[in-house]
């Protein structure tokens, strides 16, 4: 099916949100049944933060659906693989010890970072790699999490065998945001109509095998929070999302259904003016913008109510 071409109707009310909450905003969806597409900034490049963790999730789902490997298998999360600080068994102190399968669940049920790179150990680098390039994501940052952030400690001359958050407690609000990391020209990066495509694949059933695909849909459908897409739908509407933060980066990508059959894709990325992760009025942006594209959307639709 030839994609539809993206339509500007919605834009005011999309700025608006973003001016609201002073936030600046890119989004893009589409309706995974007839193509139909809405965007504001949909071709931006930005940084997707731990929305990178879905192609993973699909790698995984991947090699398991083809008897690759067990997701019944037990592998051991160390030290190796923890940062400390983070979600999860990345917060462990601890050696922790589960199945395959649970290592996805808890990278995107949580985002734990541990358990992202254990998986990524196990099913390797290079084939999330070539699945990204495949799937029409070639920017896609790939890599253990330690990998990525080592160029961030160097940046910003921060000894990382030492206490990190004494270190950062140091650092300019001027340095972090001059960082590579968050510059989408300089480092690995996405747009949110990548993003979109990537979900709709997984939907589609086109991303892997129907078993596969419908691993990751169960996976993303088991989120922890709550307060982004969700918050911008009813309680019948199903959300099924990833959501990724840094400093002054909140993003969440999903596809939300509703009771008549309707399946949009969606993702929101946000620059916000602050560097902390709590900020209430551009969560609740991410979901007012995701539920204005969705409704143009429907709108669209043949015998959709309006």
């Amino acid at each position: 099916m030839p994609p539809s071409p993206v339509t500007d109707e919605p834009a005011d009310a999309l700025k608006a949100i973003f001016d609201e909450s002073r936030v600046e905003g890119y989004v893009h969806a589409r309706d995974i049944d007839t193509g139909h597409q809405v965007g504001y900034g949909a071709d931006a490049p930005v940084i997707v933060a731990s929305i990178r963790k879905i192609p993973i999730a699909l790698a995984y789902a991947r090699q398991a659906a083809a008897g690759q490997l067990d997701r019944a298998a037990r592998h051991t999360i160390t030290a190796d693989n923890r940062e400390g600080g983070g979600i999860g068994t990345d917060s462990c102190l601890h050696d922790v010890t589960m199945s395959t399968r649970d290592l996805a669940f808890f990278m995107l049920s949580m985002s734990d970072n541990a358990a992202t790179d254990k998986l990524m150990e196990i099913v390797g680098t290079d084939h999330v790699r070539a699945l990204v390039t495949e799937l029409g994501c070639p920017s896609l940052p790939v890599g253990r999490y330690r990998d990525l952030w080592d160029p961030v400690w160097a940046e910003l001359g921060i000894d990382p065998g030492g206490d990190i958050d004494a270190q950062l407690a140091k650092v300019s609000e001027e340095q972090i945001r001059s960082l590579s990391m968050l510059d989408p020209t300089r480092s690995a990066s996405s747009t949110p109509r990548e993003i979109t495509s990537l979900l709709s694949a997984i939907w589609r059933d086109q991303a892997a095998a129907p078993e596969a695909c419908a691993e990751v849909r169960d996976l993303m459908s088991r989120q922890l929070s709550v307060h982004r897409l969700v918050a911008g739908f009813d309680n019948e509407v199903k959300v099924a999302a990833k959501n990724g933060s840094l400093w002054g980066i909140l993003n969440e990508a999903g596809v939300v259904e509703y009771p008549d059959g309707g399946r949009y894709a969606v993702a929101v990325f946000l620059r916000t003016p602050t560097l902390t992760g709590r900020n209430p009025a551009a969560d609740t942006a991410i979901g007012q913008a995701a539920r204005t594209a969705v409704d143009h959307l429907r709108r669209a639709r043949p015998h959709t109510p309006r």
